[in-house]
């Protein structure tokens, strides 16, 4: 049986992501910088909406927060 690999996806909220996988820290601090992690909207906000409030490629972002996905 193949196993399936967990998806993250742009309606995920950023906090979740980071509490889930705490592994993609640093690719929400490559793309959003340090002070995303002290930003009470990242325990709210969607990975879109992160990524359009910082004017950044939303597929570049979640294809880095895949592939740090074990």
């Amino acid at each position: 049986m193949r196993e399936i690999k967990p998806r993250i996806h742009k309606d995920m909220n950023i906090g979740e992501v980071l509490k889930k996988y705490p592994e993609t820290r640093k690719v929400f601090q490559k793309h959003f910088g340090e002070a995303c992690f002290n930003c009470p909207g990242s325990r709210l906000e969607t990975i879109q909406f992160g990524a359009l409030m910082h004017q950044k490629d939303l597929n570049a972002i979640l294809e880095d927060l895949n592939s740090k996905l074990k």
